[in-house]
């Protein structure tokens, strides 16, 4: 019997933290939402994978860097941390983490070719062959399942459709 009062707690406390979890993420759309849509029409990169990627990568807004050093992508670089060493640079604000994020993609050897394409999966797919991440096929799997989970592809699938 205390097996399954045991198993009993084990679940209701972990529903309770995918409900956190899943508020949080939604709130970070809702906030993000403009600015990724904003940033999708200037550079011509889907909002599912602006979103997309900066879920992931800053734990929906949770993670240290993402709240200490406003790093939404885990952009490598310089930052001005006393008291913890990281390899993660610093940005001023959310906006120059986006921006910054679209910036650096633009440089990259895909871009012209898919610029103003909206499938994420394309997308995805020469950001892996170009080494974006290090996780290469299991970081393509965790941005796919959020996209699919938080229906990001809806918002580009409306910029697609005006764009007709």
């Amino acid at each position: 019997m205390n097996k399954l009062r045991l198993l009993l707690v084990s679940v209701f406390f972990v529903s309770i933290n995918i409900c956190s979890a899943q508020k949080a993420t939604t709130r970070y759309i809702e906030k993000f939402l403009p600015l990724a849509k904003e940033l999708s029409t200037q550079w011509g990169i889907p909002v599912a994978i602006i979103l997309g990627v900066s879920i992931h990568e800053s734990g929906s807004g949770t993670s240290i860097n993402c709240r200490q050093l406003h790093n939404y992508f885990g952009v490598k670089g310089r930052n001005h941390l006393k008291k913890r060493h990281t390899k993660y640079k610093q940005y001023d604000s959310a906006r120059a983490s986006f921006e910054d994020f679209c910036r650096i993609v633009s440089t990259k050897k895909y871009y012209p070719k898919l610029k103003g394409t909206f499938d994420y999966k394309i997308w995805l797919s020469a950001m892996n062959k170009r080494k974006y991440a290090s996780a290469k096929e299991v970081w393509i799997h965790r941005i796919k399942l959020i996209i699919a989970r938080q229906k990001l592809y809806q918002y580009d699938q409306a910029v697609d459709s005006t764009a007709q």
